[in-house]
């Protein structure tokens, strides 16, 4: 139930069993229609960035109908792709705690899929950066809107698989991308200038199926009830629950805990930002780390992979794709097989060794690749190893920021350390890679592997001192609400109090919940 209480809408409070009844629910066919209706973006975002890296050549050769050079497929339009991505992030994710996580998972994919139509319809190197950066700006809202909305509907016990899991999905469309180039690219089926545009064109097709699915996906309860909106937050859960208790057969267990909340405004930027960096200082370095370390071993291995193949081990264009969905099938392995132990090992533990595991074993690619010991289908299999474990700790990144923050700064802090951490790896990373990885020279490769492997085994030892160890807890319990009431209180807005950091990795959120 959700109750009100005061005279004036100033003074007003809500008490709430919203996210006890969402943590308690047993896993059900409801849970899977929000993965499938929220998760299956990233497959075509997967999709997407592949089918980029992948046609990159062909857009190249005479005849593509698009006057451009590799080098500016590979570096300047995966750039403005990711600046996009960054700044459709921020923008978004402000919108999103404004105005809720179901109006704006609808609009980000609109626009994404707008300008990936448009990409289709490239004639000039302009068009093409030009969509490439809005195609990107959809995609970052989507993070902000996705990560929160998944985050607060999907139970505590199940939240850590599930995200990684979701985050994940990218590279299915990864494979699909790459296996999907390999058909396109054949020009015994498709001229130059058609395949590469009929790929854009499925992947709006793709996604027009996923907004429908998208439609019967509800709004965030725990969104709902923070904005005033009890009662409608409670008719949701109780239609939720009713839906699983019949599935089920047997009543649901009672919810346990209830948390009271001022009603307040719009929280502000300078709010939002003194909340992140400093009371919660420890926990924003730590996402800092694990974004920054994520992009750049992701750009080390995946921005001008092609390339590499090409220039180091004679691969046709036609083929890299047959590569490219083999190191994509680890990176999706690795969530799927890993992605339970975090809920059950634990954030800490999980978060700190899938970094460290993944760097060192990029150094070790690296040295093999230097003394020419390897052919492109052992580099092949030595990046799958490497992004099994990277891709796992890449996508609790995601899963860390979304849940170490209070609800009412929470897309937008996803959007802040996607934004500042891909910005620092994923713009600086594709233009820095891609003179690298072109140059044919084998030391240059190497460098930009052991810059990637650096990055990511430091965001592994900044993890292991600093994870929150947030398993199994509800959002409320890790970061309390900026709006929550302290026990006894009589009038201020409750803030949670300083982070404890350390041991614990808590802050005081037990005082939020009766």
């Amino acid at each position: 139930m959700t109750t009100a209480r005061g005279t004036s809408e100033k003074q007003s409070t809500v008490t709430t069993s919203v996210p006890a009844r969402l943590d308690r629910l047993p896993w059900s066919r409801w849970h899977w229609t929000v993965v499938i209706g929220l998760g299956t973006v990233w497959i075509l975002d997967g999709l997407e960035v592949t089918v980029v890296g992948n046609i990159a050549g062909r857009l190249s050769e005479e005849g593509s109908g698009l006057p451009i050079r590799a080098a500016e497929v590979t570096g300047m339009a995966a750039a403005l792709y990711v600046a996009g991505a960054c700044s459709g992030a921020l923008f978004f994710g402000r919108l999103t705690d404004r105005f809720g996580r179901k109006k704006l998972f609808i609009v980000t994919l609109a626009v994404y899929l707008a300008a990936t139509a448009l990409t289709a319809l490239s004639f000039s190197s302009w068009w093409f950066f030009l969509f490439r950066f809005l195609t990107g700006f959809g995609i970052g809202g989507e993070y902000a809107a996705i990560n929160s909305a998944v985050d607060e509907l999907i139970p505590a016990a199940f939240r850590g698989r599930i995200d990684l899991i979701i985050n994940g999905s990218f590279w299915l469309g990864a494979i699909g991308g790459s296996l999907l180039s390999i058909l396109m690219l054949d020009t015994d089926m498709f001229p130059m200038d058609v395949g590469w545009r009929l790929t854009f064109g499925l992947g709006v097709v793709l996604g027009l199926v996923i907004l429908l699915v998208r439609r019967k996906v509800p709004e965030s309860p725990r969104w709902l009830f923070l904005h005033g909106r009890g009662e409608e937050a409670d008719a949701l859960v109780a239609s939720i629950e009713e839906k699983v208790a019949q599935e089920k057969g047997s009543p649901l267990p009672p919810a346990e805990g209830e948390i009271t909340l001022h009603r307040r405004g719009l929280v502000t930027f300078r709010e939002i930002a003194r909340t992140v960096f400093s009371r919660y200082r420890r926990r924003a370095i730590l996402g800092l780390a694990l974004f920054i370390g994520q992009a750049f071993l992701y750009n080390a291995i995946t921005f001008g992979f092609g390339t590499i193949l090409e220039s180091h081990f004679q691969v046709a264009t036609s083929r890299t794709g047959y590569f490219f969905a083999v190191i994509a099938a680890g990176n999706f392995l690795g969530p799927l097989l890993l992605g339970k132990l975090f809920d059950t090992l634990g954030r800490r533990l999980m978060i700190s060794s899938t970094y460290l595991l993944s760097g060192l074993l990029l150094f070790g690619t690296a040295w093999l690749f230097g003394a020419g010991r390897l052919t492109a289908d052992t580099l092949t299999a030595c990046w799958a190893v490497v992004l099994f474990f990277a891709s796992a700790g890449a996508s609790s990144a995601y899963l860390t920021v979304s849940e170490v923050f209070p609800m009412e700064t929470r897309a937008m802090a996803i959007a802040f350390f996607y934004a500042l951490g891909t910005a620092a790896g994923g713009i600086s990373g594709p233009l820095l890679f891609a003179d690298l990885t072109s140059s044919g020279d084998v030391g240059d490769t190497v460098l930009a592997f052991c810059i990637g492997a650096t990055l990511m085994g430091g965001a592994g030892l900044v993890a292991a001192f600093l994870a929150v160890r947030a398993e199994g807890r509800s959002l409320e319990r890790i970061a309390a609400p900026l709006s929550a009431k302290e026990e006894g209180e009589s009038g201020r807005g409750g803030e949670s109090g300083s982070e404890r950091g350390g041991e614990s990795g808590m802050s005081t959120p037990a005082r939020t919940l009766k």
